[in-house]
């Protein structure tokens, strides 16, 4: 039987779906405790300096630095103590020339002094004599207000996504809640007779639903907001039903199993019903996944992703997280990719893009790259990886011992 569709490269498929998607815009705000892994609807600024004062980076003391010039072991600078630098308040002595004030890490620098030598360069005499015996430069072991960031200074552009040290920069200039894009909605449909529910007990000839809770975990990784809508039988009228009602309440669909090419498949036919201008890519030319099904109505993603888990979860990889991105709005980069030697060769055919699972391992030599050979139907081919690596379209495999970029799992 001939094939019905029309393979089209990676790239391709994917330039075809940004081409006809749009972005939903919803926008909120969410405290910084909430906002990890969120992407930024709008560009952020300091509304502060940071630090607002200037403040020691050592134990020691407070000094002019021009009074410890040409201080050594040998010919020490004798400085007088005048007191001690409170944390947390400011300090409400002035140093004056020829004396120094103790000062602990992170304390706010008393009027007068430009330097902190470090407490190790100094030996006390008596209560009140101190002796220098390295100099410091104006500004040594000291944080000048704005070093870190300055008021008005952009923190973070639109379309950021937030990590955990961003928001302990928000938090350290006051910003405590942040506007950030809304989850995009995406909706999870399973077909096939032989599919009952996770927590049903399979009869002859039937088998669970991995691929939604799969495809849940990775839309929730990725910044959506999964939503399950059961599983459609084989049936025209009732595929059709459920897809229109779950892709009428959310920015995503995707349709899992059914979109192989046989005489019951009628995946694309409900796809290409849904709306304008419908079925962009039916047939991608990787391996595996090669039925992927892209779409677009009226201005939301439609994904019909082939049945086997292994093809399910490198077609969302390939397709449904640059998706995720578009809706996000996200323009920084946050790939996951690392560079291994290849443990085995892996046999490809030209023409297509071929998909390897692969276990990363440690050795005293390096990272490598150890292929997870398994059929696209076994759940825990992926369960068992750490990554994927691609076999570029031109050639007839990769070989033992090369250096290949792994895709690395969130």
């Amino acid at each position: 039987m001939p094939e019905l569709f029309q393979v089209v490269t990676t790239a391709e498929a994917n330039a075809r779906l940004a081409g006809h998607m749009s972005t939903p815009g919803r926008v909120e705000m969410v405290p910084i405790d909430a906002a990890l892994d969120r992407v930024l609807a709008e560009d952020l600024y300091s509304p502060c300096n940071l630090p607002a004062f200037p403040r020691s980076t050592m134990d020691g003391f407070a000094v002019r630095a021009a009074d410890t010039h040409g201080a050594s072991e040998g010919l020490p600078a004798y400085l007088t103590l005048c007191g001690e630098t409170p944390m947390g308040r400011p300090p409400d002595l002035t140093v004056g020339p020829g004396q120094a004030i103790r000062i602990h890490t992170g304390g706010m620098l008393p009027a007068g002094s430009d330097a902190v030598v470090m407490v190790e360069h100094t030996q006390a005499l008596d209560a009140t004599m101190l002796e220098v015996v390295r100099p410091v430069a104006a500004g040594e072991n000291v944080i000048p207000v704005g070093e870190d960031v300055r008021a008005g200074d952009l923190l973070f552009a639109r379309g950021h996504r937030l990590r955990p040290q961003d928001l302990g920069g928000l938090a350290g200039v006051g910003v405590i809640a942040v506007p950030v894009m809304a989850r995009p909605r995406v909706a999870i449909l399973a077909s096939g007779d032989e599919v009952v529910p996770a927590d049903a007990t399979p009869g002859p000839a039937q088998v669970r639903d991995i691929n939604s809770h799969t495809i849940a975990a990775l839309v929730r990784r990725h910044g959506g907001e999964p939503s399950m809508c059961g599983i459609a039988r084989d049936d025209a009228a009732e595929l059709e039903r459920m897809a229109r009602a779950a892709l009428e309440r959310a920015d995503a669909l995707i349709i899992s199993a059914g979109s192989s090419v046989s005489t019951r498949d009628m995946t694309a036919t409900v796809i290409a019903s849904l709306g304008a201008p419908g079925i962009l890519v039916h047939g991608v030319a990787i391996h595996p996944g090669k039925p992927t099904i892209l779409a677009v109505a009226d201005g939301r993603p439609v994904f019909g992703l082939p049945g086997n888990p292994v093809s399910t979860m490198i077609a969302f990889e390939l397709f449904v997280v640059p998706a995720l991105r578009r809706l996000l709005g996200v323009v920084s980069g946050d790939v996951f990719v690392v560079q291994a030697r290849l443990s085995r060769n892996i046999a490809s055919r030209p023409g297509r893009e071929d998909y390897v699972p692969i276990r990363l391992e440690q050795r005293e030599d390096g990272l490598w790259a150890d292929p997870v050979f398994g059929k696209s139907n076994l759940i825990y081919t992926m369960a068992h990886a750490d990554g994927l690596v691609q076999v570029p379209l031109d050639l007839a495999g990769l070989y033992a011992g090369e250096l290949v970029t792994v895709w690395r799992f969130v």
